[in-house]
């Protein structure tokens, strides 16, 4: 099996909700996906994706995604997508850094190799354990009465994970992971993400005021150095995401007991590939995970969704199903929500199947 042509598309996807609010008044209100498509000289093709949250999360941004994989695309036509180890390494030879592209072409080799080996992406990464996945939602910045008035609708929708965007002002944050725990009820789990916008001394005041909360707190500050001066200054369990790129910043991170959770994004660390190299290190570390991506709709889900189940139960903190928070739905077979929960697909792949008339034309083709 040899990559003959790589094809890329756009989506937009809006929110059901509106707009996303994290921290410090970041927004989105409609999200940019690229969507790729590596085809072969079998009857086999394999799809990927990658959705920035926006231009100001991580360094990546959508229009930067689709350059880079022009920039990369023509090195590997004629290799085999089934081999991801070379694949990757003739990525990181054409391109220096921007794992988010490269995320979105390793998705669609893995899919490949499913489809060749007529297994799921799930048994290819160990197989199933467990039945669903268990799945938390967001609660996007607002004010804390809504933020609090939100959580019976989505407990509603069989969500009991629960994870609030705050990185705010730090009186408004107090309030809003106080009022969002005074309704929550027994056998829930609340985490307040900060995503980075509290500076330490803020953080501080947060974690000190809410101290007696049952509560973990997520990536607080925005460099690795100010994350762990908070984690030294509380009992609270404590999470990292922004700062947890690679094997190395985990191997620092987990030596120095910086965390007691890592967030697990399979675009911010370069694809499948290397986000399972990650998951298997924290198993061997006893190291629970959240794990999904940084956005995205059918495609990134289903992937969240393989990665997720091939998981042992107990390191698995929790994930997200991103194609709820949009209404558009360009690709059949991906995983849905039933009851807070999902799993993944025992079809060969991804398990996915993309409807041709929302993707629309390529936007970008390289061919053999």
């Amino acid at each position: 099996m040899k990559i003959t042509n790589i094809l890329v598309y756009q989506v937009d996807l809006p929110l059901v909700e509106g707009r996303y609010s994290w921290a410090s008044g970041k927004y989105v209100d409609v999200f940019d996906s690229t969507i790729v498509c590596i085809q072969t000289d079998t009857i086999h093709e394999g799809w990927g994706e990658n959705c920035p949250l926006g231009p100001f999360y991580l360094p990546a941004h959508a229009k930067g995604c689709r350059a880079a994989i022009e920039e990369i695309a023509p090195h590997l036509i004629g290799l085999d997508p089934s081999n991801y180890g070379l694949i990757n390494k003739v990525m990181d030879e054409a391109l220096i850094g921007h794992n988010y592209a490269k995320s979105a072409l390793d998705m669609a080799c893995w899919d490949l190799l499913g489809k060749k080996a007529g297994l799921s992406v799930c048994d290819l990464m160990g197989g199933k354990h467990g039945e669903e996945i268990e799945l938390y939602r967001a609660i996007s910045q607002e004010s804390p009465e809504a933020m609090a008035a939100k959580v019976s609708g989505y407990r509603a929708e069989g969500y009991r994970k629960f994870q609030l965007k705050v990185g705010g002002d730090p009186l408004d944050d107090i309030k809003r992971i106080k009022a969002v725990s005074e309704v929550l009820k027994e056998g829930e789990t609340l985490v307040a993400d900060a995503n980075t916008g509290w500076k330490a001394h803020e953080a501080i005041r947060v974690v000190n005021a809410v101290k007696d909360i049952d509560v973990y707190i997520e990536q607080p500050c925005l460099t690795y150095e100010e994350s762990i001066r908070i984690r030294n200054n509380t009992t609270l369990p404590f999470i990292l995401d922004e700062n947890i790129n690679d094997m190395n910043t985990l191997l620092r991170a987990e030596n120095d007991r910086a965390m007691d959770c890592i967030n697990l994004k399979i675009s911010k660390v370069g694809g499948l590939t290397k986000a399972k190299q990650i998951r298997d290190l924290c198993v061997n570390l006893g190291l629970p995970m959240t794990i999904e991506d940084s956005w995205g709709g059918d495609i990134v889900t289903a992937a969240i969704s393989h990665l997720a189940h091939s998981t042992p139960e107990r390191f698995r903190f929790s994930s997200t199903d991103f194609n709820s928070y949009t209404p558009i739905t360009f690709a059949k077979g991906a995983p849905q929500r039933i009851n807070g929960k999902m799993s993944a697909s025992s079809k060969a792949g991804l398990g996915i199947e993309p409807i041709m008339d929302v993707l629309g034309k390529a936007i970008y083709t390289c061919v053999q």
